[in-house]
């Protein structure tokens, strides 16, 4: 245990672990099985990390609490993420556009608004998306299902993003807060749609005629 020994040599890899659950739990990646099932919505998980984790969308806990603003969050991963919204901090840099990202997932998003790459194809209708996680909302839109459940009326949905706006109605709380004139609203998005009427930003074009405008369902309505 204290010497460093690692006994548990994986054949498909190569890697070596030194507790056999470890080990086992490794093997699922090449095996895909995934032996820790979601009793609310039936999701499946290799590990019993990832099955706990999960579970927290449907019971509502959020044992990881933010100093700063004292805002609450399911996930560690979540909070550090939360974290750079205090610290301004944007590490992530669009080398053609210069613009610069809090998070890695939001500046891979943005690189496909440069290349159009749309690599995940729904097989049941051909509509294609930039993000696996689009294309597996989107599937739901075939099959109906909606895994998220709000834990004070019971209503459901397809996406978590969805499901964490609409238990906001309930809290009524508004955790973004512009800090240009101080208006406060409930999700990101909606925060950052208004600071464009500070900085007169429009990021999205359209691709016919060349012009600009701040919000995707304008360009919609113009297209």
């Amino acid at each position: 245990m204290h010497t460093g020994e690692k006994p548990f040599k994986c054949m498909e890899c190569g890697k070596c672990f030194r507790l056999g659950g470890t080990f086992t739990q490794h093997l699922r990646i090449h095996t895909g099985e995934k032996t820790f099932k979601c009793t609310e919505c039936g999701k499946t998980f290799a590990n019993s990390g990832s099955h706990m984790k999960h579970q927290q969308i449907h019971t509502g806990e959020k044992p990881f609490k933010c100093m700063e603003c004292e805002r609450s969050f399911s996930q560690s991963a979540s909070l550090t993420r939360h974290l750079q919204t205090h610290t301004g901090e944007k590490p992530f840099k669009c080398m053609e556009c210069g613009k610069s990202f809090r998070h890695c997932s939001h500046f891979t998003r943005h690189l496909q608004t440069h290349t159009g790459e749309k690599p995940f194809e729904c097989m049941e209708c051909g509509k294609s998306f930039s993000q696996k996680g689009h294309l597996t909302t989107h599937q739901r839109t075939h099959t109906g299902e909606k895994p998220f459940k709000c834990t004070h009326c019971g209503k459901r949905f397809a996406d978590t993003g969805s499901h964490a706006q609409h238990q906001l109605i309930h809290t009524g709380e508004k955790h973004f807060k512009c800090m240009e004139c101080g208006k406060s609203f409930i999700t990101g998005g909606k925060l950052r749609r208004h600071q464009r009427t500070h900085t007169g930003e429009k990021p999205f074009k359209c691709m016919e005629c060349g012009k600009c405008f701040s919000q995707t369902t304008i360009l919609h309505s113009h297209q």
